[in-house]
């Protein structure tokens, strides 16, 4: 068999992913089936003759509460409580289950499962509510209109039935076209701050199966030893002493030439196998630079002319603007490469059934991908292809990649066996921090000119780096005019209204497989934008508040919700002031469709260290469904994107990840951070993202209350760069 092992071969065959068909689905994804005990009242619905009700989740659930989240809306819609209602992960079907931000495409990410979720699931609750209703209503002899289902009954016209007996009845009754949605006012669930998190309780006295626990019977552990260089190739390997290691059944070069699939009966034995076997490389299309030349790559390029001229300003006159203004302020900053560095590491778990099938078993942040790949890899269409999606300890976009990387590894793995056992993936965190994908290096170099009132004339800034989409099968869909936007988003369309801003874009090589991170482009842009923010307010005496107020006036709604949650997260934060000796810092930026606000308070010193006593964060994320989760989200959100910045790189060195574990790649400690405060804005508008939101303003936040030790930092991490944390 002829493999198409290509990033764009894996995912040229969208178009002929066909329909699977599940039990009680038609065609339509609509209609129950007719006559069972339990049916599938439709593809988001399904309840039995007891009347447990299970939503099904299109959406991973990876620690951000999807999963409670979109059952709640059916909870709602539907008429029954929190503890009536249950989940399970939706097959992998594209047709029916697609994210409709995405096209044909299953998967979960850019903070859109809310987003994009809200009317859909809404409409399957009320759908099921309905035909439950027109069933009770026909055996009762009674008007539909004056039934309805509270706490999983259905009730009126003095009658009283468990929403149980009527699931077999339901089936034959048409959904409507635009089904009724309750009113807000009648809401119980949505909105409400005491609703708990549904994968709580089993995460916490270990029935929950995350992906890693699953242990297939007769399964086969395997684990890849990968080119330290990215580029580079097996050459030839002797697993001679892997023979002596108990448990060690074979080891073979993977057909992409990539790396050497060791395989045991265990976890343990593969590591130690792994370890003995000696490989010869050849490194002589791989990657050989330091970071240090990277970096100088990158600073050369914020020097030269941008290639891309992003929103099309006239650079010239801004540069002349700024060049001649009464003042101007000026710098560079760099963000190095990070990794993703989710506590669960990559795995997946692949078999065959007996009848041939393929079935992948995975915390599939995105099943489309490996579905379409696995295609090619068995050579089979897509309904003898399964993907069973199960819990994830966390993602942060490293679960899904334009090229399927890890699943793709399982099936080579998998097709170079005999297919009698199954096969568990697993990767270290070694092989997590050495072997992965990357928030991509990039630079900034901004100027800002402002006039003798300190309001700013003009705004020139260049922005170089690696972009994540091009050279992907993404960047047709994704890449106008030469510009990936995920590299200037958060910049180029900033609410601020500005005068005079001039952004460029140039590219440069990639030194590592990059990718998106949690909030993408927006963690450096947010960083570079709003310390410059901070440095124009304090070089003209004006306070930061106000100054970043003063250039969201206009009336937009942009500006308006974003002035709020600035507004709010001053008040709350008691800007201005800080506890005696204490220093603060603020900034705010758009994401993802919502608005975050932080206010950072810190004390100490650059020399015995800084502690972040506080910070004050305000939320517009349009309706608050589960108000416990978002403050949860902020609060991760927030020690996510401090703890990268505090102290976190990738470096190279010769092409090879230095760094490899948690002592010299450190995660947020819970002692970093004394208290995050979290308010969230009222809103009546649809909702918007929130699992990255919180991340961009988190570091500007935290570096603009430094700034107030005398000390921009403008490289990061702050630990490198002249800030020691107590």
């Amino acid at each position: 068999m002829t493999l198409d092992l290509s990033r764009r071969g894996f995912l040229k065959s969208a178009a002929t992913v066909s329909v699977m068909l599940y039990v009680g689905v038609t065609a339509d994804g609509a209609k129950a089936a007719s006559g069972a005990s339990d049916a599938m009242l439709n593809p988001f619905v399904k309840i039995d003759a007891d009347g447990n009700v299970i939503a099904i989740i299109k959406h991973v659930e990876m620690g951000q509460g999807t999963a409670t989240g979109l059952a709640t809306l059916i909870a709602e819609e539907l008429g029954v409580t929190m503890d009536q209602i249950g989940f399970d992960f939706a097959p992998s079907n594209p047709q029916v289950y697609n994210n409709l931000f995405f096209g044909p495409f299953q998967g979960t990410g850019g903070s859109t499962a809310m987003a994009n979720s809200w009317m859909q699931y809404r409409a399957a609750g009320a759908n099921a509510r309905d035909i439950l209703i027109k069933a009770a209503a026909a055996s009762w002899d009674v008007d539909a209109a004056s039934l309805d289902i509270q706490n999983g009954q259905i009730v009126g016209s003095g009658r009283t039935a468990p929403i149980g007996e009527f699931v077999a009845a339901a089936g034959a009754f048409s959904p409507s076209d635009t089904p009724p949605l309750r009113d807000p006012s009648e809401w119980k669930i949505i909105g409400n701050a005491a609703t708990r998190r549904k994968d709580s309780p089993g995460k916490v006295n270990g029935r929950a199966m995350f992906a890693m626990d699953l242990h297939l019977p007769n399964q086969m552990v395997v684990m890849i030893k990968r080119t330290p260089q990215r580029g580079g190739t097996v050459a030839s390997f002797d697993a001679s002493a892997a023979q002596d290691v108990k448990g060690f059944i074979m080891a073979q070069t993977l057909p992409t030439q990539h790396g050497v699939a060791i395989y045991a009966e265990n976890t343990w034995a593969a590591m130690q196998a792994r370890s003995a076997i000696e490989i010869e490389w050849d490194f002589s299309a791989a990657e050989v630079r330091s970071s240090k030349e990277i970096k100088d790559e990158i600073m050369t390029a914020l020097d030269t002319s941008p290639t891309y001229n992003v929103n099309k300003a006239d650079r010239d006159a801004v540069a002349a603007v700024v060049d001649n203004a009464h003042t101007v302020v000026e710098k560079t900053f760099y963000f190095p490469l990070l990794a993703h560095a989710p506590m669960e590491p990559l795995n997946c778990t692949i078999e065959q059934t007996a009848e041939g099938d393929i079935v992948l078993h995975d915390g599939a942040q995105s099943p489309t991908g490996p579905h379409m790949a696995y295609q090619q890899i068995f050579g089979l269409p897509a309904e003898k292809i399964h993907i069973k999606t199960m819990l994830a300890g966390g993602s942060f976009g490293r679960r899904t990649t334009p090229d399927a990387d890890y699943q793709v590894e399982a099936g080579l793995a998998f097709i170079m066996t005999d297919r009698s056992r199954p096969v568990k993936l697993v990767w270290d965190r070694e092989d997590d921090i050495r072997g992965g994908y990357y928030r991509p290096a990039v630079g900034h170099k901004v100027r800002v000119g402002l006039d003798a009132q300190g309001s700013i004339v003009g705004w020139d800034h260049r922005v170089a780096g690696q972009s994540i989409i091009k050279g992907t099968a993404f960047e047709p869909m994704m890449v106008r005019d030469g510009v990936d936007h995920s590299s200037v988003e958060g910049l180029a369309d900033s609410p601020y209204i500005i005068p005079g801003m001039a952004v460029g874009l140039t590219d440069t090589q990639k030194a590592t497989s990059v990718l998106w991170w949690r909030s993408v482009g927006h963690t450096h842009t947010a960083y570079a934008m709003e310390v410059m923010m901070d440095m124009a307010a304090r070089a003209t005496g004006q306070d930061p508040v106000a100054f970043r107020l003063s250039y969201l006036s206009g009336g937009g709604q942009d500006q308006q919700r974003k002035a709020a949650v600035l507004k709010l997260a001053a008040e709350k934060g008691n800007w201005g002031k800080p506890a005696a000796g204490n220093m603060q810092g603020v900034a705010v930026h758009k994401s993802f469709g919502s608005y975050v606000a932080e206010v950072v308070e810190i004390s100490g010193n650059l020399e015995d260290g800084v502690k972040i006593e506080k910070i004050t964060a305000a939320v517009d994320c349009g309706i608050a469904v589960n108000p416990d989760i978002i403050k949860a989200q902020i609060e991760g959100a927030v020690g996510y994107g401090i703890g990268h910045v505090m102290r976190d790189q990738i470096t190279l060195d010769g092409g090879s990840v230095e760094q490899s574990n948690f002592p010299d790649y450190e995660p947020l400690r819970i002692s970093d951070i004394k208290s995050i405060d979290t308010h969230i804005v009222a809103s009546a508008e649809a909702p918007t993202g929130i699992g990255e939101p919180g991340t961009p303003p988190s570091a500007p936040a935290l570096a603009n209350a430094i700034a107030g030790l005398q000390l921009v930092v403008a490289e990061l991490p702050m630990s490198e760069n002249g800030v020691t944390f107590a």
